[in-house]
């Protein structure tokens, strides 16, 4: 069984000596889940069980034991090498959609000013009377497509001298332009990827902040769909929490149901109660995290090639003067299908993604808003639910595995255990004794 990541850094974050109940809390693991990968990664990486007088265990780590893994698996080496070359691959990927719409562009305006040229060269040769404004088209074409168009999408554009002066805001941006026109494009990755992870950690905290015995009404601001998926009256929204926490449920004398949590109630060392949220909440998705002046440029240059792909399709339209002049427009001529639907797309993709982030936020604040709905009842308990969680704390403690309480560590041999053990035993006996005389 290969170690779990979530279980590496919760060891690591809750300083390499744990239980099961500290892990499953830590990374909002199901309890059988952290059980047997602590086992897995104490065999696996060096590590030592600790056994309590009580029974309890705790699983102590040394701090090099990522270093253990590493040199013992071969495949957590080659999986380090493959997350940093898909790091500059992916990153290759993200700036080559700014280069390519910089090329489209560049591809498009070039051959705009050959067919030009070549138009009128044609009138120049037949005696028109238009041929001495034919050497100024050539130039006024990109002119008019150059660096003075920028003034009217970027509005930190100077427009009398080439640099820009850029607000303190925009200077600060962490993306880059080619970056930048990746995000315009697809955003930035969902904001709740780690949603999961976190509704279980806020849960585990919250059990064990009250001692590993709650009332359902405490866990409900963490979950979803109380009134659809589950039925509230009956409380069965809590099943997934018994499964993964390995609770059991208790009955009041007034017939209510209190949940109890016994794993979460052994911890390696004291703790304080940790802080934690009110209630779950999920993070609205942003369009993209570049800077306005960035999103600008981006959507004026988009609109830029948009606008010059129809024109050059209007002067390629029937493929005659790709044939007449051949070479590059000849080129530009055959991958002109590509840059069309580049261009399309280019506008197209951003703008049916703003409407899909505005009906996901929707969602996403409904189900924020039915969270906070839950905490306010929490918080404000009527009589009955402040019995019920009174109730609760009957069954709360905290059960502190010390060094002290070890009777067995796989860090030592078993016969010097019992050798220490033995000369613990007579100098008990020796202290009562002269105690007692």
């Amino acid at each position: 069984m290969a170690p779990d990541p979530q279980i590496m850094k919760a060891v690591e974050q809750l300083g390499y000596r744990v239980t099961v109940g500290d892990v499953s809390t830590q990374a909002g693991l199901n309890i059988n889940l952290a059980q047997q990968g602590l086992l897995a990664l104490a065999s696996d990486a060096g590590g030592h069980l600790q056994v309590a007088e009580s029974g309890e265990i705790a699983y102590l780590f040394p701090k090099n034991f990522r270093s253990v893994l590493r040199n013992k698996f071969l495949r957590l080496q080659l999986q380090e090498w493959w997350d940093k070359i898909w790091g500059v691959l992916f990153y290759l990927i993200r700036i080559s959609f700014g280069i390519i719409l910089l090329l489209s562009i560049v591809l498009i305006v070039v051959a705009i000013a050959i067919i030009l040229q070549a138009s009128s060269n044609d009138d120049s040769d037949s005696g028109s009377s238009s041929s001495r404004g034919g050497g100024g088209g050539i130039f006024f074409f990109p002119r008019f497509w150059g660096p003075d168009i920028f003034w009217f999408f970027d509005p930190y554009y100077d427009g009398g001298s080439s640099r820009r002066q850029r607000t303190s805001a925009s200077r600060s941006s962490e993306l880059n332009f080619l970056e930048a026109v990746f995000s315009f494009l697809f955003g930035d990755g969902n904001p709740n990827a780690d949603l999961e992870e976190r509704r279980w950690q806020e849960i585990g905290t919250v059990i064990r902040n009250s001692g590993g015995a709650v009332a359902a009404e405490q866990v409900a601001p963490y979950l979803d769909d109380l009134g659809e998926k589950y039925q509230q009256e009956s409380e069965d929204y809590m099943l997934p929490v018994l499964t993964r926490f390995d609770g059991l449920p208790q009955v009041s004398p007034e017939g209510e149901i209190v949940y109890h949590f016994p794993q979460l109630q052994t911890t390696a060392k004291a703790t304080q109660p940790k802080s934690v949220q009110a209630y779950l909440r999920e993070r609205l998705w942003r369009f993209s995290q570049a800077s306005s002046g960035q999103l600008i440029v981006s959507m004026g240059l988009g609109a830029i090639n948009f606008v010059g792909v129809l024109i050059l399709g209007n002067l390629l339209s029937g493929g005659a003067i790709a044939a007449q002049i051949g070479g590059f427009v000849a080129f530009v001529n055959v991958i002109y299908p590509l840059l069309l639907v580049y261009g399309i797309g280019f506008l197209v993709i951003p703008l049916i993604r703003y409407f899909w982030i505005q009906l996901k936020n929707s969602k996403i604040e409904q189900r924020n808003q039915q969270r906070q709905e839950q905490a306010v009842l929490l918080n404000q308990a009527e009589d009955s639910l402040q019995k019920k969680i009174s109730y609760a704390q009957q069954f709360a403690t905290q059960n502190i595995i010390t060094e002290e309480d070890l009777v067995y560590t796989s860090e030592t041999d078993l016969l010097d255990q019992d050798l220490k053990a033995k000369d613990q035993i007579d100098a008990e006996w020796q202290r009562r004794l002269e105690s007692g005389s």
